[in-house]
């Protein structure tokens, strides 16, 4: 899932009202959400803030996360979750339509902090920064990969039943195994506890047809998939023409 990760750009800094977006989209999703669990959204706030402020913006570590993600956690549906790299817009079409999967931005933490940005200054008394925050590939210890980096570990860690990944045959490298997916959440799912892992190949509306179940980066993720003894099929997805194209299934 190099999901909602792509560089951020010097120019840009945090979100503006960014704990007011956080703080409500936090409220809205509890509400909607109907949980039961007594979320805190002032004290997950506060938890991130603690993380995030006062440090040097490419000094941002996974484990400076950890007290936000204790008071966040959360018990995921076994059987609908949904990995998926590079195919953000096709992904929002087949969940839509489907109606039957869970990815990360529908977990409350997902759902709170998709598609802001963040930094902060170290300098004393000194919050966020809202004129500049650096690139990721300038920083080991981005405030916002180390995030997204471990919620993609929780995520996977969550998984168990039938998984699916939907990958995008429209584009070289469908199966990065630098994106968040093949870096991070594919090496925490369980093969234990995943009983059947779907891999779902789409294409653009308009092509191009790269990679395909036989060919190209997909057959890397299979080799992966079958060293580490999970059961897979996989399916070339003609789906904005509604139709299945080829299905790969293994051989027992």
């Amino acid at each position: 899932m190099l999901f909602f990760l792509t560089d951020i750009t010097a120019e840009l800094g945090t979100t503006p009202n960014l704990k007011q977006i956080v703080i409500g989209r936090c409220f809205e999703y509890v509400t909607l959400a109907n949980l039961n669990h007594g979320y805190n959204c002032e004290e997950i706030w506060q938890e991130f803030e603690k993380a995030v402020v006062r440090r040097s913006p490419c000094d941002v570590r996974v484990k400076d996360y950890q007290k936000m993600f204790q008071v966040i956690t959360q018990t995921l549906p076994c059987g609908k979750l949904l990995f998926w790299s590079k195919t953000r817009d096709l992904m929002h079409s087949y969940v839509a339509i489907t109606g039957s999967f869970w990815t990360l931005e529908d977990t409350l933490l997902g759902f709170m902090f998709n598609k802001l940005i963040w930094c902060g200054q170290q300098e004393k008394d000194r919050g966020f920064d809202y004129q500049s925050c650096p690139k990721w590939s300038t920083c080991l210890n981005h405030p916002v990969y180390s995030l997204w980096k471990q919620a993609s570990q929780n995520f996977a860690m969550a998984a168990c039943g039938n998984i699916t990944v939907l990958l995008n045959g429209s584009i070289h490298h469908a199966f990065n195994k630098k994106s968040m997916f093949g870096s991070v959440e594919l090496d925490n799912l369980n093969p234990r506890i995943v009983t059947h892992v779907h891999i779902k190949v789409t294409y653009n509306l308009e092509g191009p047809f790269l990679e395909s179940c036989t060919q190209g980066s997909i057959l890397g993720l299979i080799e992966v998939l079958k060293k580490r003894g999970f059961r897979w099929t996989c399916a070339d997805n003609d789906f904005n023409g509604g139709s299945w194209r080829r299905s790969i299934v293994p051989r027992s």
